[in-house]
């Protein structure tokens, strides 16, 4: 049996991160040493700092990834693309190009008999208003239509720039630790669905850059995959054990 990997919020490309080239080539090394031992692989979103497809320009750069991505699904391996709030808009391309199954929505799926609720994890439960407002207009296809009429010289920059000025915004560049089980919002957001959705047995996020392993009840789980920008962490289930992970260069991996 073939493990099933799951990771997020890699944020490639971003213009905050100065270890960028770095970065991306530990991300393909671990897709590498994995390759052989995965059934799947799910990425969780935010994946790209900015992503935006015209209809016949997509952004320059990532082809280490993009290359690894086409190479595990060449293997066999079924690799899923799930849209976050910083690579919205996706087209066909890493479709067609990569063979990636991409979703944007969450998505509830049986793996090895036991059932999982996967979601980046932006809109769910976030009580500030101003963040849902602007949600709303980057999935508004008129407001897509018209930022597809900027050149893509102009529209990229801006996008990248953009995810810049948000992240810098925050203290040290990072997002706030760990609210809590009673304050922290995909965990209520979770409560609240499991109230309806009993059978599930493991939530898992990726959007908010921390790692958090949560017992619900006796059955189920919430994950939180923490990121690919500071503890390069990703979850891993063997067909009865999820495991949340770091990813060490040249220790054993799972």
């Amino acid at each position: 049996m073939k493990n099933v990997y799951f990771l997020s919020d890699a944020h490639l490309g971003s213009l905050a991160i100065p270890h960028g080239r770095t970065q991306e080539r530990r991300l393909v090394r671990f897709l590498d040493s994995i390759k052989h031992k995965a059934a799947a692989v799910y990425l969780l979103g935010d994946m790209f700092d900015f992503w935006y497809e015209f209809k016949t320009v997509v952004p320059k750069g990532y082809t280490r990834f993009l290359g690894k991505l086409s190479e595990l699904t060449d293997l066999g391996v079924e690799v899923h693309f799930f849209i976050g709030n910083h690579d919205i808009w996706c087209g066909d391309y890493l479709e067609k190009e990569c063979g990636v199954i991409l979703h944007r929505e969450p998505l509830t799926t049986e793996i090895y008999g036991k059932e999982f609720y996967l979601a980046h994890g932006d809109g769910l439960g976030d009580p500030d208003a101003g963040f849902k407002l602007l949600r709303l207009l980057f999935h508004s296809r008129t407001m897509q239509r018209l930022f597809s009429t900027l050149h893509p010289r102009w529209s990229v920059a801006l996008g990248l720039n953009w995810a810049k000025h948000s992240r810098m915004k925050r203290v040290d560049g990072k997002d706030p630790d760990y609210l809590g089980e009673d304050k922290e919002p995909l965990v209520l957001y979770t409560k609240n669905y499991l109230k309806t959705h009993p059978d599930i047995n493991f939530f898992i996020y990726g959007h908010r850059h921390i790692e958090l392993d949560l017992m619900l009840n006796a059955t189920a789980r919430v994950v939180i995959l923490g990121d690919w920008i500071n503890f390069f962490s990703y979850a891993v289930f063997d067909g009865e054990h999820l495991f949340l992970e770091n990813y060490i260069e040249g220790e054993t991996q799972l």
